[in-house]
């Protein structure tokens, strides 16, 4: 059986101890002649006492939770932009040129015009998108040389307490450690059997379609919280080959 949280338990206490300071005020004042109202609103006043302390706790505390949430989501959104910077939207840029469709390529398009409505409609067509990557040998080497060099970065992330509190994000950056790991281990690509390509095409994989959602979800609170940020991002957009981070018009 689930207990009761504390703001349950006390909220329970406060109410029954006006229910019952009430119910003795009924008693003493059920016949208050008019020259005692004064002392009759004074008690009332005394009994609903509980249910206003109730009342501001939970306020109180409902305000302080949120402010708590804006901090922390705030120094994690610093984390995933860091992220981006440094790897991600490399590994974005270098996973859609292996992907032999890319059809889901126009929902990364994002323009500050776009709403929440566009946003969950890409969403939607990115997680229900099947990725066609298809690197060589080569291309997996190269790939190798790059993401080796972020290892300790990857490293300090997945250190970092705050990614604890979400959750998607924390699965995006495990399964691109994955990847380094598994690239890592591999001296010469060119003697690897199709067999193991395969699997590291899958592991490949399996990183770009969580990045590629996480990718997503970071522009659009960039484009509520940072405009400037916002701006930076789309001009550098790693799934927009006409992308471009100089100012024109």
């Amino acid at each position: 059986m689930k207990k009761l949280s504390w703001k349950v338990k006390f909220g329970l206490v406060l109410v029954a101890v006006s229910a019952v300071l009430l119910y003795l005020h009924s008693v003493a004042f059920h016949h208050t002649p008019m020259h005692e109202w004064g002392l009759f609103f004074l008690t009332h006043e005394i009994a609903i006492m509980p249910l206003e302390v109730l009342v501001v706790t939970l306020v109180i505390h409902s305000l302080l939770d949120r402010r708590e949430h804006e901090e922390k989501m705030h120094k994690l959104n610093m984390v995933i932009g860091a992220f981006f910077s440094e790897v991600g939207d490399e590994l974005l840029r270098r996973s859609s040129a292996l992907d032999e469709t890319v059809e889901v390529r126009e929902h990364f398009l994002v323009t500050n015009e776009w709403d929440a409505r566009r946003y969950a409609s890409a969403k939607a067509a990115i997680l229900a998108y099947d990725y066609g990557l298809s690197a060589s040998a080569g291309q997996l080497g190269e790939l190798k040389g790059f993401i080796i060099g972020k290892r300790q970065f990857l490293l300090g992330l997945l250190q970092n307490p705050s990614l604890l509190e979400h959750e998607t994000f924390t699965n995006a950056l495990w399964a691109v450690f994955h990847l380094s790991e598994e690239l890592g281990f591999r001296q010469d690509f060119a003697v690897l059997p199709e067999s193991d390509i395969i699997h590291l095409n899958g592991d490949l994989q399996r990183a770009y379609a969580a990045i590629a959602v996480e990718w997503l979800d970071h522009v659009q609170h960039l484009q509520k919280q940072y405009p400037y940020l916002f701006s930076l991002a789309v001009r550098r957009n790693p799934l927009d080959t006409s992308a471009s981070v100089v100012v024109t018009g």
